[in-house]
């Protein structure tokens, strides 16, 4: 979503709220000048991409036993 400064400062509430969902971009005279978002929003996406990567089979104790062994 896409706002101006103006807007943000009518209505900073709402705007705090949303930005929980979504990232806001801020404009001024038609250039983005910032984003408001949720600081942990970046580590919730990271670790919902790190579902599915390991086979549901993998042991870590297999894994880094493996790992010494090869060195």
């Amino acid at each position: 979503m896409s706002i101006t400064a103006t807007e943000l400062k009518q209505n900073l509430g709402k705007y705090l709220l949303l930005s929980a969902n979504e990232d806001i971009y801020i404009t001024k005279n038609g250039k983005v000048v910032a984003k408001l978002t949720n600081p942990n929003q970046n580590r919730v996406n990271t670790a919902k991409s790190l579902f599915g990567i390991l086979p549901e089979d993998a042991n870590l104790e297999d894994e880094k036993a493996e790992r010494l062994n090869a060195k």
